[in-house]
């Protein structure tokens, strides 16, 4: 399964790059190639190109605010995840939203 992952945090620091890192390193454990882009006070970061998006089963919304440019999952299977989910438990939520 591919996975494209948008992860965003009010204050764009600490829990956007772990929510980010904690997907990236557990996808393997469940054979998902995801790629994560990061909306934090940076600015975006590891951006989700076009061909990124057409090629995945499905987008994560990792964030309790409005991310940028959301219309380009538009047509896409979509699952909106608050960011405290990732952080306590991000198996579950590979388990739950990231099936075939």
């Amino acid at each position: 399964m591919k996975i494209v992952a948008v992860t965003a945090c009010p204050t764009g620091i600490a829990h956007t790059y772990m929510a980010a890192d904690a997907l990236m390193k557990t996808a393997p454990k469940y054979n998902v190639h995801i790629k994560v882009e990061t909306q934090g006070a940076m600015g975006v970061e590891n951006q989700l190109t076009p061909h990124d998006i057409a090629q995945a089963d499905k987008v994560l919304i990792v964030s309790d605010i409005e991310v940028e440019h959301a219309a380009r999952f538009e047509a896409m299977h979509t699952i909106r995840i608050p960011i405290e989910d990732v952080l306590l438990n991000v198996d579950k939520v590979f388990l739950v939203h990231c099936r075939e």
